[in-house]
C-alpha cells in the first residue's frame, strides 16, 4: 500500500460503551455545578468532549471557561472509570469486524491511531476495558483541540511523522460513523470510511459524503487494505 494512515474514532465506531460517557458527564456536572441535566438535550455524536462540556455549562447558564472545563474534565475522567467497570458486558460491545481491522492494519504497515473527540485519557478507559488502547501507537484527541477537524488534522501529521513521510504524501483515512467524522476528513482531505454502527444509516452517512458507507466495517475491507 502506498503509506497510509489510519485513524479510527472510538464511540459508535470501534465501540459502544452502554452510556458510560453519558453517565460520567452528568455525574461530572452534579460533582461541579449541581446540575446533573446539564446535558440532557445534546446529543453527543461526533462531538468532541470539550465542545459537550461547553454546550452544557451554557444550557445552564455558566460562562465557559476553559478552567470550568478543565475542571470538569477532571471530574469527568473520575466518573468515567468507574462507570466503565460498572457498565454490564452485554451493553459494553466492540463492532462487528473492528477487531479484525485493527489486527489486519497492524500487519500492513499502515499507520494506526486514533482521531477522537474523547480525551486521551477517556479514550484509554474505554479501549482499555476491551484490550483496544494498545494497538494505537498515536492519535489525534479532544484534548488536542475542540474541534473535530483540527484534532483530525493532528492526527493525520502524527501518523505521517510516524511513517516518516510528509502528510500530503500519505493516504489517510478516517473511520467513523458520523456525518461529523465525514465532514472532518472531507476537511484536510481525508477519505473516510463511515461505518452505520452508530446511530447514522448508511444512507445518511453516503449523503454526508463519506468515500465509502457501509452496515459494518466488514464490507470495506478491500477499500482500506487494496491489494
Amino acid at each position: 500500500m502506498n503509506p497510509t494512515v489510519l485513524l479510527f474514532d472510538i464511540d459508535g465506531t470501534l465501540v459502544s460503551t452502554g452510556g458510560a460517557g453519558r453517565r460520567a458527564i452528568d455525574q461530572a456536572f452534579e460533582r461541579e455545578h449541581g446540575r446533573a441535566d446539564a446535558c440532557a438535550r445534546i446529543r453527543f455524536d461526533g462531538m468532541t468532549d470539550r465542545a459537550i462540556l461547553r454546550l452544557g455549562l451554557e444550557a445552564i447558564a455558566v460562562e465557559p471557561t476553559e478552567p470550568r472545563i478543565d475542571a470538569l474534565i477532571a471530574a469527568y475522567v473520575q466518573a468515567l472509570e468507574e462507570q466503565v467497570k460498572v457498565t454490564p458486558d452485554q451493553r459494553y460491545v466492540v463492532h462487528a469486524g473492528m477487531r479484525e481491522a485493527v489486527q489486519r492494519a497492524q500487519g500492513t504497515g499502515a499507520a494506526l491511531g486514533l482521531g477522537t473527540g474523547n480525551v486521551r485519557e477517556g479514550a484509554r478507559l474505554k479501549l482499555e476495558r476491551v484490550g483496544l488502547w494498545a494497538p494505537f501507537g498515536f492519535g489525534g484527541f479532544g484534548d488536542d483541540h475542540e474541534l473535530r477537524p483540527e484534532l483530525i488534522r493532528i492526527g493525520a501529521e502524527r501518523g505521517a511523522a510516524q511513517l516518516g513521510v510528509p502528510r500530503q504524501q500519505a493516504r489517510v483515512v478516517v473511520i467513523g460513523d458520523t456525518p461529523k467524522d465525514v465532514a472532518a476528513a472531507l476537511a484536510i482531505g481525508a477519505q473516510c470510511v463511515a461505518v452505520a454502527t452508530g446511530a447514522f444509516s448508511v444512507e445518511a452517512l453516503a449523503t454526508s459524503g463519506a468515500t465509502v458507507a457501509v452496515p459494518t466495517i466488514e464490507q470495506a475491507m478491500a477499500f482500506l487494505f487494496p491489494r
